[in-house]
């Protein structure tokens, strides 16, 4: 399954618990929204959250954003109890978190497969032990596989690291998710930035990530969104620039030349793979935004 025809620049965390918050989420210009019945919930609350997500999802409102439930695990208490209840609202996607292994994913599909009997809910990964980055390769690979979520925080946790402005402690576990993601056509979403009201700093963090090559950033605040739409889409010059390569190299091919030259720059085949990719990027974006 390619998850990555639609964007997922911006991707936010939104409470299971608060009804404000899952009405306010029907307006926001995000391209994802994680339902969260995990971390943001207190054990007290979490029959009751997956009770009220479940007919919030199933009264829609949301539009073309995908949502994602991110469940409690199955060695909790809660766990199967969400699952059972979510699936019957059918959301784009399951969530499961501190995925170490795609025995993990399997039990979940199978599990997902008895309460739905179908596929259309995909499965989602939190990627965020030692043991779930060292295996990522074939948490990739397994059934109903859709997307990898960077859990950056649980995994400093666990690594022990301290807090670097260019977060060269995570960068290999992040780099090794993007590698597994890409290999098996998978959506990579960066983790959050915890800093809110850090605008400069939140940019820096998403030009990273976008550079790297994720598909957007996880979110803890509707003030984030903005920057994250914005550094994760394709830049007015990134067009221009993707259209003029195509052009470039059409015309070469038309005269019966194997190559084009643009701006003193060669221009190949995966250069122009990569000019249609954003172009297709643009393209769902702006449909995603009208719709």
């Amino acid at each position: 399954m390619d998850s990555r025809a639609r964007p997922y620049r911006s991707v936010l965390y939104i409470p299971g618990s608060r009804e404000r918050a899952l009405e306010k989420a029907k307006t926001l210009p995000v391209d994802a929204i994680i339902f969260d019945l995990e971390d943001a919930v207190a054990p007290d609350e979490k029959a009751n959250a997956r009770n009220l997500l479940a007919e919030a999802l199933r009264d829609g409102g949301y539009g073309a954003r995908a949502q994602i439930v991110r469940i409690n695990g199955f060695d909790t208490d809660w766990g199967a109890d969400d699952l059972a209840v979510i699936a019957t609202a059918k959301p784009d996607a399951i969530l499961l978190p501190k995925v170490d292994s795609a025995e993990d994913i399997a039990a979940l599909a199978k599990r997902l497969d008895a309460l739905s009997g179908t596929t259309e809910t995909a499965i989602w990964a939190m990627m965020e032990t030692p043991l779930g980055i060292l295996n990522a390769s074939d948490i990739a690979t397994a059934p109903w596989m859709a997307g990898f979520v960077m859990g950056t925080n649980d995994l400093a946790k666990d690594l022990g690291t301290r807090p670097h402005p260019t977060r060269e402690p995570l960068l290999t576990a992040l780099q090794t998710c993007l590698l597994a993601a890409r290999a098996q056509g998978l959506a990579c979403i960066d983790g959050v930035y915890n800093a809110f009201k850090d605008e400069a700093g939140l940019e820096a963090e998403c030009t990273q990530g976008r550079d790297m090559g994720f598909d957007g950033k996880t979110l803890i605040h509707p003030a984030q969104i903005e920057i994250a739409n914005r550094v994760f889409a394709p830049s007015d010059d990134d067009i221009a620039l993707a259209e003029r390569q195509i052009a470039a190299f059409d015309a070469a091919m038309a005269a019966g030349q194997g190559v084009a030259v643009l701006d003193g720059s060669i221009v190949e085949n995966l250069h122009v793979e990569t000019a249609r990719a954003t172009l297709a990027k643009a393209a769902a974006i702006a449909s995603l935004e009208h719709a």
